[in-house]
């Protein structure tokens, strides 16, 4: 399985103020960095990424990226021409060039510089082979593609569903709640080539380059306790089934169902997933920030404060994650390119598995 993602957080900030400033369709001039070398990571690291060269990258929530090559950590920042401090995601492209996403801008580092991607006046929903996808920031309902030449800034379509959720919540009744049901906080690509977008209200939607479709359940969104938790995570496993946020269930699409006219909810069919799985605590709903499926079809899904959980399609097993007594709080489970499994947390950096454990890595 190929399943390319990005997640945001709940965190509201600055939206892409330096992006959109400027309307030219190529990346601003960088200059060569050497960013600053350092003995260790941030506590708050969201997101890892190995790319071609096998080189990690570390995202942090408020200090920049780190980069490794297995020698060296290097730390950059605004300082060294990157577009924000606060990470959202990373990712490469066919050439090798890295990519960081951050509210601020998305930077392109080819090696030597951080260059800051332009916005283009246009705003072209399309999907190409090599297109790379991004999230917007907070209160905007857009993403951004990347051809490779042009940023396009893309509002996601209205639904039936995300104009109840705004409904709900008016602006001149919550004039402080800078927040859109369109709001993504993750893209996946699925292997027949479809992006699918996680959202904030709205549920999941999924373009196939022509077409929007959704997919919406209330109890994969909203929490028992009323509170949106909205689509964190979308994996697509083996047998080609989906599994967003939670385990109760996997969805198998219809590919040649067409989406209902009025509501615009996509045709598929519900199939029984790991059930209702318990945490320590006693609540029995439990929401994913992040999954990935290994090798063997083993799915590792990443909660929040409750640790990691494999499921083999029979049994189910809970990995806590510490530091020191302390259960850390988990934000991403990332794959590299060996099939080892790393994690990103909000106050204890990153965390590897040896086989057994997850434990807290040092460079």
């Amino acid at each position: 399985m190929r399943l390319r993602h990005a997640v945001i957080p709940l965190v509201l900030t600055a939206v892409f103020s330096a992006c959109a400033a400027g309307q030219d369709d190529g990346p601003r001039a960088g200059k060569k960095t050497t960013g600053e070398t350092v003995a260790g990571l941030d506590q708050a690291i969201f997101y890892i990424f190995q790319g071609k060269d096998n080189t990690y990258w570390f995202g942090s929530n408020e200090r920049g990226v780190y980069r490794y090559d297995g020698k060296s950590l290097i730390n950059f920042t605004t300082k060294d021409g990157l577009a924000g401090d606060r990470i959202r995601g990373i990712q490469e492209d066919m050439s090798g060039n890295v990519y960081v996403t951050t509210y601020e801008g998305i930077s392109r580092f080819d090696g030597k510089a951080f260059t800051t991607l332009g916005v283009s006046p246009r705003s072209d929903w399309k999907k190409e082979p090599g297109d790379l996808w991004f999230v917007g920031p907070p209160d905007t309902g857009v993403v951004y593609r990347y051809d490779g030449t042009a940023l396009h800034r893309l509002p996601l379509p209205k639904s039936k569903v995300g104009e109840e959720a705004a409904a709900r919540f008016p602006r001149s009744k919550y004039p402080n709640a800078i927040f859109s049901p369109y709001d993504v906080y993750t893209i996946a690509t699925d292997r027949g080539g479809n992006v699918w977008f996680g959202t904030a209200a709205a549920g999941a939607c999924r373009f196939d380059g022509r077409s929007f479709s959704w997919l919406f359940e209330r109890h994969l969104t909203e929490t028992p306790a009323g509170g949106s938790f909205g689509i964190r995570s979308i994996l697509e496993d083996k047998d080609g089934a989906f599994w967003l946020c939670n385990t109760r269930h996997r969805y198998v699409i219809d590919p040649k169902g067409v989406p209902d006219a009025e509501s615009g909810l996509m045709k598929y069919r519900r199939e029984p997933g790991v059930g209702r799985l318990k945490a320590p605590n006693g609540d029995d709903h439990m929401y994913f920030m992040s999954a990935v499926e290994d090798a063997k079809g083993v799915l590792w899904m990443a909660s929040g404060g409750f640790g990691v959980w494999r499921y083999d399609g029979d049994t189910v097993t809970r990995y806590p994650v510490r530091d020191g007594a302390k259960e850390v709080t988990l934000f991403s489970v990332y794959k590299d390119n060996r099939g080892d499994l790393w994690l990103g947390t909000h106050e204890a950096g990153a965390y590897k598995f040896d086989g057994k454990t997850f434990e807290k890595f040092k460079p």
